[in-house]
């Protein structure tokens, strides 16, 4: 079948190209992630992307359907009315869909070429965008013509782009310099990654430049010049959604007023004595870092269940000193886990899932640094969202309780997700920038430059070392392996970690593995042309994201749980590690809630050698802050609820499927009442929600393999336009 075919096809049937069930805002919000992952990775820019894009897509649907309030257009913003344009249309429901999804195809696409003009691979964004345009069938060459004579769709289009970008370029983001930081100055020189130790840092509280003989993005992008800035110091300046004058301080350091929200205080910090509460907990948070890299070894024998059984459900959290002894497990790894009994969809106990713990970690890392497809946390949240509505048992149910239609659901889904995802990053970049706090690379270096901090009576004591840890930090001897052949080792500070690229030579079939190392030449668990990010490491902008995304989507949802009680991501042995070779066996990511999820992303980062815990709690609080203030205003912006109707009809006669019980060494046969009927998708489900078989079929009469599956109960959906037909199907040996 030819291309046109397949797409004349699935228009036909009333499946998209881009996924069954969805609008095309949906399109349109998968090319926004997709023009992420060809640009710099820049989180607090591409939060505002998204959010900027989801006001215009929101904005275009309020108006067409006379529902709700906007957001932009008809209100003013700092002295700036973005007028609202008169539409005279007299539209069916089905033309109000579709003028709506032609408008917002013409303002993503002035936005999306507008916004990522500059991406070092913006022509396959340019392409991306046009293709989807010609897909659609819309020309993408129609000029720009007043909304006020013309009333067509692409018109006003493109007339809410023009007042987004407007907006935008009063944000106080300093788009027109490429978002670059007018006051801040690192208060440290830069250190460079590939020597050692950090001897020469002249401030260990506050934030140090890194410098590399070639540094790439997490995107894969090459930097230009060897020393990237910090991204956004001043950040917490640009407009937010929902961030309130309450939640709001103004900070002056070196003449600059930072613009600070959700202040948590300051963190913990090493004084000149280095005896101190601060002290004692700055050596903590930060040697944890290093004791938790000791747990990036698959070979190392301990073996974790990592399924929702053992994993998740941690209870409530708090910030201080005290409240990360008693939350983290500091040699064991991890956090106070309790598990879930029961997947409270199925009624049935999660299956266990055992895997070396040192898979598991390294996993997490790479997983969560940015997104599997780099799409930076903002976007990956986009992605999760967009999975949980791909899963068959999602309803477009808002808050668990009105269903509405999928066009409505998702711009509204869009513009709350987006809104919480803006707000974390202005307000964890405000604290970020004020704060200016140190990340764990250049803080161990240092303090491993310095000495030990626990033994006074020793030649190497210097109350800006490292604590002595027995199995973990320790000093090396005159008859320490480390010390052949290397005298000038002796006396000085070695670490039980993971040992760095320099142990890797082919990273398709090594890695580097754990070991006694010298601590001046600690690694974080990252590729060595990024090493960490070029900002700031307090508060942790991913568990700010990630908190205030869960919470978003179990309020949006009405439920906590994934849809079918799992949320879930394959990894295949030996295939999803990118900087060293791993894991050593397949296995799943697994999540039963949201908040799971949201704190595997967190403890990911301690694993990952970006953050101490002093970063990480404080971030989640303030994430929980956000989502609520944003789903208020949301809701507010919304106004009452149903503005439409929606319902999947539920049939229970259309089609005939037997047998059942089947063997499965059998096939399935589908037979449709109506011999004329169009082809229709059908997908087979086990009882943990996972998909086994989906396929498109002409069910005039058909028949589906099983072959192989194991025995069970199963569920046979069978999906056409808005009607579903659900089967029960026994599969016995």
């Amino acid at each position: 079948m030819s291309k046109i075919s397949v797409i004349i096809f699935f228009i036909l049937t009333g499946f998209s190209l881009f996924g069954q069930r969805h609008s095309e805002a949906r399109v349109w919000n998968e090319q926004v992630l997709e023009a992420i992952r060809n640009d710099f990775a820049r989180p607090t820019v591409h939060a505002r992307n998204l959010w900027h894009t989801s006001v215009a897509m929101y904005d275009i649907w309020s108006v067409v359907n006379e529902s709700g309030s906007t957001y932009l257009l008809g209100q003013t913003f700092d002295d700036v009315l973005y007028e609202l344009p008169e539409l005279n249309l007299t539209l069916t429901e089905e033309e109000k869909i579709a003028y709506t999804e032609e408008a917002i195809a013409y303002a993503m696409y002035d936005i999306i070429l507008e916004r990522f003009r500059f991406a070092p691979k913006s022509n396959d964004i340019i392409s991306d965008v046009m293709s989807t345009m010609s897909t659609l069938g819309y020309d993408p060459e129609i000029p720009t013509r007043s909304i006020v004579t013309d009333q067509s769709a692409a018109a006003f289009g493109r007339y809410v782009a023009i007042q987004v970008l407007a907006f935008g370029s009063r944000d106080e983001s300093n788009e027109q310099f490429d978002y670059g930081n007018l006051f801040y100055r690192p208060i440290n020189d830069a250190t460079l990654v590939t020597s050692i130790g950090n001897p020469d840092l002249q401030d260990p509280n506050r934030w140090q430049p890194l410098a590399f003989d070639e540094f790439i993005d997490q995107s894969g992008n090459p930097f230009l010049g060897n020393i990237p800035q910090f991204l956004g110091a001043e950040w917490g300046k640009v407009r937010s959604f929902a961030l309130s004058e309450e939640d709001k301080n103004i900070y002056t350091r070196d003449g600059f007023e930072y613009t600070v929200y959700h202040d948590p205080g300051a963190p913990p910090y090493l004084s000149e004595s280095g005896d101190d509460i601060s002290s004692e907990e700055y050596k903590y948070g930060f040697s944890m870092v290093g004791i938790w890299s000791s747990m990036l070894d698959p070979d190392d024998g301990v073996l974790w269940d990592i399924s929702p059984a053992s994993i998740g459900n941690t209870g409530e959290i708090s910030g201080g000193y005290e409240a990360y002894q008693e939350f983290y497990n500091l040699y064991g790894g991890g956090d106070p886990s309790q598990g879930h009994n029961i997947n409270p969809i199925t009624g049935q106990p999660y299956e266990t899932q055992i895997v070396p713990r040192g898979d598991y970690t390294r996993v997490l890392a790479e997983f969560w640094a940015d997104g599997p497809d780099s799409e930076t946390p903002p976007g990956h949240w986009f992605s999760i969202m967009h999975e949980v509505m791909d899963h068959p048992m999602f309803e477009y149910r808002w808050e668990g309780q009105y269903l509405v239609d999928n066009l409505e659901y998702e711009v509204k889904a869009f513009f709350t997700l987006a809104g919480a995802m803006h707000d974390a990053a202005v307000s964890a970049w405000g604290i970020k920038g004020y704060y200016d706090y140190i990340r764990p690379i250049s803080v161990i270096r240092y303090m491993a430059s310095k000495g030990q901090s626990s033994d006074e009576s020793l030649s190497n004591y210097d109350p800006h070392g490292l604590p002595i840890i027995d199995g973990y930090i320790e000093i090396i001897t005159d008859n320490d392996p480390l010390a052949i052949d290397r005298d000038e080792l002796v006396g000085k500070m070695k670490i039980r970690s993971w040992r760095g690229p320099d142990f890797i030579e082919d990273e398709t079939t090594e890695k580097a593995g754990v070991g006694w190392i010298p601590a001046e030449n600690w690694w974080p668990y990252q590729r060595p042309t990024f090493v960490s990010p070029p900002f700031a490491g307090y508060v942790s902008g991913h568990s700010t994201f990630s908190r205030a995304a869960a919470d978003i989507l179990t309020m949006m949802t009405g439920d906590a749980f994934f849809p079918g009680g799992m949320g879930r991501f394959p990894i295949e042995k030996n295939e999803f590690l990118v900087f060293e070779n791993g894991p050593s066996v397949d296995f799943e990511l697994q999540w039963a809630t949201y908040r799971d999820a949201s704190d595997q992303t967190s403890l990911s980062r301690i694993w990952g050698g970006i953050h101490p815990p002093q970063d990480d709690l404080l971030g989640r609080l303030i994430g929980v802050e956000i989502a609520i203030d944003v789903f208020e205003k949301a809701s507010q912006v919304f106004g009452e609820f149903p503005t439409s109707t929606y319902e999947q009809e539920l049939i229970t006669d259309a089609y005939q499927v037997y047998p059942s019980p089947i063997s499965n060494t059998q096939r399935l046969s589908i037979k449709a009442y109506d011999n004329e009927a169009e082809p229709v998708k059908v997908e087979l489900y086990d009882m943990n929600a996972r998909r086994v078989r989906s396929e498109l079929i002409r069910p005039s009469i058909t028949q589906l393999d099983i072959e192989g599956l194991a025995p069970g109960l199963y569920l046979l959906h069978i999906i056409s336009g808005q009607t579903r037909q659900v089967n029960e199907i026994i599969i016995v040996e």
